[in-house]
């Protein structure tokens, strides 16, 4: 008892906050604390390290260093502990993108090698855990929205691709390939994936969505969360934790333009905007989520109390960390001039809930002084601790917080990274028009015009980046054709395709012109021409910044393409325009012109051998719209699931989209019957099975994608003209019938009511099924009282 009574005295003499980082046993020998104990619970683990760690200790577990990298490197930008001590000396909790040299002198390259990330990970990692007064290791968090954003990591079609795969055990194993090379290299964390529903084409962002429709997205989200992260905790040692982003409201800015204001009420939240987001949170064990910029309804979301806690955590039951977006915080102060000063802006955040400051340790620093003058709780405080504690505890990252160069090596240009981001792409692709000329008969083409500013490049979009290997259209058509193959650029769109780069510089018009007569010279003697048209990474992108802009006024294809398509369709030749793309653009005259168009979106590092295989035939596209595509900006906001009172109807122009939400054309034909229920009549808790039955009546193996809808015909509030509540893909091979079901509950048919409640009202509702949001079989179900 003699040594306990001596511990105790000195627990007591240096108080709680400060206690000896081991405790003293009845015989005499040091005890291991027991936040150090593996076998102990995480929750018993988070509250004994919490109650050994001292205030500026707590606020430092809140804070990351992304640009502030630059202070704990040295000359030859390695790890360097001394200045690491001397700048932090309470630690940190996080660092951001550890593969960049974000912060370095100009001239320094942008990426670390994978050697090199895992050396300035495992330097980090080996001075927080041997050299800091209680051993806490340190969050890296990455970028990974469709591949690990760095150097020699596997890049995958864009997010709004893989959304036209329609296919969620795709987008799982996609997830699950991109964790295995990001935690190869030691990062437990990504930011990824984005739930935002999209239904504003103008914003630069749409390609980093699943679309505009809340339950494919909902879908999509959970199917890559569970990829990410696995279906249970703690983590695996090939898994990563998700962030969530960004909730909410961010997919239909004002005027199209990011980080506007989202002017909705509480009604379009819930039935729209909140679904995805809950659907994630209630079905996996998502591990943050991240804050967006904007505002709603005058309050921006890094300060929303009722979204962050009263929704989010209390009626979602939400228990992860949430994080703020890059500068959110201090954007409270400059962008949206809600707060004075930054000590305000920390304590509002951390009041409603934003757990901890990303990227660098900018107000939440001065949340030391807001606890000393009795501004803050601790208890608030400990709050936020306690979920990034428990981040790094589920993580493993106090039993193994290193990683191995070998192993982050031998992931590099993996076969099987590289098959599944083909299979991606081909599942990914969208045939929105063909006359017959598709697919490309070979025999009958001699020489093959390759035209466009996207045939030689493959373009991967934003938060992309640098692949071992990639394939661009031109690539892929010449290792697929064994006839003549002439290429010309036709037009440049910009002069610089640099997602990072802040000016962006329009071709020249002239040399535009000149190019484009080089192309009408090369396609006058070819058979068939290919024009691939789109975008670069400049014209459809993030705008973080005034001086970094990526959102547009308008939809139609930058620069000089649409006379370059039409110079070529002049021609009288067969021309197949492919769109590798952002954003759906306004291309009503090409796609009238065009004799095929497909949808690429960006379809990843191997998206020109998918695009070879489907102009040649060797693959049938079966891809979906997973938004509506305009034909004009002054359309928008345009999305199928509409309220009953919108599309009257425009004088001397057509309200309907030039293709609408959950379309897509194949090779083969389908015949999709009437969708038969179960039971005509369910009681309020019931279910109905729905089965519709699918036929390949073509004479080409094919997939086709089955979607519900549905529709309240009466309700007490207005309803959309249908909702989609299930989707399936499949493959028939010609002559195959399948029958497809689906199942229909209370939660499927209900509402948000006057009063804001989740109800079933009693009525009739119509059952669509088909291929498309437009070409619908329907049936009654009535719903009994």
């Amino acid at each position: 008892m003699r040594f306990l009574s001596i511990g105790s005295r000195l627990q007591s003499a240096l108080g709680a906050g400060t206690c000896l980082a081991i405790l003293i046993s009845c015989g005499g020998e040091p005890a291991a604390p027991r936040y150090r104990d593996p076998g102990a619970p995480v929750e018993a683990r988070v509250e004994d390290l919490l109650a050994r760690m001292t205030l500026e200790e707590k606020v430092a577990q809140l804070t990351t260093l992304w640009e502030d990298k630059a202070h704990i490197v040295d000359q030859d930008l390695n790890f360097d502990p001394a200045k690491a001590r001397d700048r932090y000396p309470h630690g940190f909790g996080q660092i951001a993108r550890p593969s960049d040299y974000r912060g370095a002198p100009p001239g320094a390259p942008r990426w670390r090698s994978p050697r090199n990330t895992v050396s300035f990970i495992n330097a980090v990692q080996k001075y927080a855990t041997e050299e800091t007064r209680l051993g806490i290791p340190v969050l890296f968090h990455a970028e990974a929205l469709h591949g690990f954003a760095t150097r020699d990591a596997t890049s995958f079609p864009q997010a709004i691709a893989l959304a036209s795969s329609w296919d969620t055990d795709l987008v799982r194993r996609v997830n699950k390939v991109i964790a295995r090379e990001v935690r190869a290299r030691g990062v437990p964390l990504v930011l990824s994936p984005v739930v935002d529903i999209a239904r504003d084409p103008r914003w630069g962002r749409i390609e980093e969505t699943f679309g505009e429709d809340p339950y494919l997205v909902g879908e999509m989200g959970v199917a890559a969360v569970e990829g990410l992260q696995g279906k249970s905790l703690p983590l695996g040692p090939e898994q990563v934790f998700a962030t969530l982003k960004h909730m909410t409201g961010h997919g239909q800015p004002e005027s199209g333009i990011n980080v506007g204001i989202a002017p909705f009420g509480e009604r379009t939240l819930r039935e729209y905007f909140f679904p995805p987001f809950e659907q994630v949170v209630k079905r996996t064990q998502l591990g943050a989520l991240m804050a967006s910029y904007n505002e709603i309804d005058g309050v921006p979301s890094h300060v929303n109390k009722w979204m962050l806690n009263d929704v989010l955590r209390k009626e979602w039951g939400f228990e992860g960390a949430v994080v703020s977006d890059y500068e959110a915080v201090t954007q409270l102060v400059d962008l949206h001039q809600l707060m004075p000063d930054l000590e305000s802006a920390a304590l509002a955040a951390l009041d409603a809930g934003v757990d901890t400051e990303l990227p660098d340790p900018r107000a939440y620093p001065t949340l030391v002084d807001a606890v000393r003058a009795g501004h803050l709780p601790e208890a608030r405080l400990d709050n936020a601790v306690r979920r990034m504690l428990r981040l790094k505890f589920n993580a493993g990252l106090f039993e193994n917080p290193y990683a191995d160069a070998d192993t982050a090596e031998a992931l590099i240009d993996d076969p099987a990274a590289r098959e599944l981001a083909l299979e991606a792409a081909r599942k990914s692709l969208v045939l929105l028009k063909n006359d017959g000329t598709l697919p490309l008969d070979e025999k009958a083409i001699g020489t093959l015009a390759v035209i466009g500013p996207n045939a030689a490049v493959a373009r991967l979009g934003g938060y992309s980046g640098l692949p071992r290997h990639k394939v661009s259209l031109l690539d892929g058509i010449r290792a697929r054709f064994n006839g003549e193959v002439r290429y010309a650029e036709g037009v440049r769109i910009t002069e610089n395709d640099d997602w990072w780069a802040d000016e962006v510089q329009l071709a020249d018009r002239a040399e535009n012109l000149r190019r484009i007569k080089d192309a009408v010279k090369v396609a006058q003697g070819a058979d068939a021409i290919v024009l691939a048209l789109g975008d670069t990474e400049q014209t459809s992108r993030e705008a973080w910044a005034e001086n970094h802009l990526g959102d547009r006024s308008s939809l139609r294809l930058v620069g000089e393409q649409e006379e370059l398509a039409q110079a070529l369709f002049a021609l009288g030749k067969p021309v197949i325009v492919v769109l590798i793309n952002g954003r759906p653009p306004a291309l009503e005259a090409i796609a009238a012109g065009a004799s095929g168009l497909i949808e690429a979106w960006y379809p990843g590092q191997e998206g020109g051998t998918a695009l070879a295989e489907a102009l040649f035939g060797d693959i049938n596209p079966g891809g979906k719209l997973p938004l509506t595509f305009a034909r004009n900006a002054g359309q928008l906001p345009l999305y199928y699931n509409h309220k009953p009172s919108a599309r009257r109807g425009y004088l001397f122009d057509d309200e309907t989209p030039l293709f609408p939400f959950g379309f897509g054309l194949s090779y083969t034909d389908f015949e999709i019957g009437a969708p038969q229920l179960s039971a005509p009549t369910i009681a309020a808790g019931g279910e109905v099975r729905v089965s519709v039955e699918v036929r390949n009546i073509g004479e080409r193996a094919g997939d086709e994608v089955v979607q519900l809808y549905i529709r309240d015909k009466v309700s007490s509030v207005t309803r959309p003209v249908k909702e989609l509540r299930g989707f399936r893909r499949l493959s028939l091979q010609p002559g195959e019938t399948q029958v497809v079901e689906f199942t229909l509950d209370s939660e499927d048919l209900s509402l948000w009511n006057s009063a804001m409640q989740r109800v079933l009202e009693p009525g009739e509702f119509d059952i669509m099924a088909g291929p498309n949001s437009v070409d619908l079989q329907t049936v009654t179900l009535t719903v009994e009282s």
